[in-house]
């Protein structure tokens, strides 16, 4: 796709790589976008608003009301005009504002009253990169729908020198000419998905479950649903919002519950993609009023086996139906995943392990292998949980 006729909103704020901004708004340009520039009062000393109002013919915006004559700079207007907003750079402090609605400034303001898509840049040094609070934020602005255009990706990445560094602005437009690209790719598509932890009951106030958060589910939702897709998501308990409006969601609380819903939505659609931590076990009987602790002595609790979701759509899966799904091993991880896909008949399966640091359940990262169902295994370096699911759409239902 061409950027051609598209309005184009450019945040720029205080970093040593607001230098690059000038070249994002000339490859904006040169390819037929108007480009209006937002600068924070930090951006301004690092590049001068004439150089970039030279580049993109419109006066540069910095402040709420024009030096000149008080014109007073609509962010409502500029929101509704704009077909997508860039940050680039974001500043660890730019992050925090937006991430906690610290509306100080014609930036965030803007930001706050955008109706179209926002792909955000950050910039800073390592140490700010790898803070929990750095950490927190992208994760909160990712969690409300933006889309982090992760730093120095690619041969960079592996070198901590360059993991805070801003992404070079060839590379961010084509990362955003890549979102538009797919935005409708699984238009005519209808995708099941499971998500989340089940909770077995052993009496009104006690369960047995597990520590998924729900999180690598809930990204594979939204970002089906970004590329037009029909989402089906079946959701265990979490405390997880959905966002999309093409998102249906179905809230369950036990694996029986989850398997009854799934069995239920399989038969019409395209691809189910199984990534709930589904508890294998439940007990045999619930007690109907609370288990009262004894002094002395413990319990013995009978667990029964759970039905098996992904063997049961496995049997009903047609030609024209695509199965993935997730194996969270501890170890002999490919040999237990390459059984999973064989016994379940699966199609794919996402592989992570628990030896892996930051992949796993309660983590905002995951890092993963996808193995197909001729034991082909494609690895990922460890990655934001809505990268990832980037990662396994490309690999498997939208090629």
């Amino acid at each position: 796709m061409t950027f051609k006729g598209k309005h184009i909103v450019l945040g720029i704020t205080g970093s040593i790589a607001a230098y690059k901004a000038a070249s994002l708004a000339r490859l904006f340009v040169k390819e037929g976008a108007e480009v209006q520039i937002i600068m924070t009062p930090a951006g301004k000393e690092f590049i001068t608003p004439v150089t970039l109002s030279a580049l993109t013919g419109k006066p540069v915006i910095s402040e709420f009301f024009g030096a000149n004559d008080g014109t007073w700079h609509s962010h409502v207007d500029l929101g509704l005009w704009s077909d997508f907003m860039l940050i680039a750079p974001a500043t660890a402090s730019t992050l925090g504002k937006m991430a906690n609605g610290i509306a100080d400034n014609m930036l965030i303001t803007t930001y706050m009253s955008m109706k179209a898509p926002v792909f955000i840049a950050p910039a800073m040094d390592l140490d700010m990169f790898a803070h929990p609070s750095t950490k927190r934020n992208l994760s909160l602005l990712e969690s409300y729908g933006n889309h982090i255009i992760e730093p120095a990706s690619g041969e960079l990445a592996s070198h901590l020198i360059g993991k805070g560094r801003m992404e070079e602005p060839e590379k961010i437009v084509e990362y955003i000419r890549d979102y538009f690209s797919k935005q409708e790719s699984l238009s005519k598509k209808k995708i099941l998905i499971t998500a989340g932890p089940t909770y077995e009951k052993l009496d009104p106030v006690r369960f047995i479950g597990n520590y998924s958060s729900g999180k690598m589910g809930f990204s594979l939702a939204e970002e089906c649903a970004e590329r037009g897709a029909e989402v089906i998501l079946i959701a265990g308990p979490v405390s997880l919002k959905t966002i999309h409006p093409n998102i249906k969601r179905i809230d369950v609380e036990s694996a029986d519950q989850m398997y009854q819903a799934a069995l239920s939505e399989f038969s019409d659609c395209d691809t189910a993609i199984l990534c709930a931590a589904v508890a294998d076990y439940r007990p045999k009987e619930q007690a109907g009023t609370k288990i009262k602790r004894t002094d002395d002595e413990g319990i013995t609790l009978e667990l029964v086996a759970n039905k098996d979701i992904a063997a049961a759509l496995g049997k009903q899966k047609k030609n024209s139906q695509t199965l993935i799904g997730f194996a969270l091993e501890t170890n002999n991880e490919e040999q237990n995943a390459l059984r999973k896909i064989e016994k379940k008949n699966l199609d794919y399966i996402v592989l992570n392990s628990l030896q892996d640091k930051g992949a796993g359940f309660q983590h905002d990262t995951n890092k993963i292998a996808i193995i197909n169902k001729n034991g082909n295994r494609k690895d990922f370096v460890l990655k934001n949980k809505r990268s990832v699911a980037r990662d396994i759409l490309d690999e498997t239902i939208d090629k």
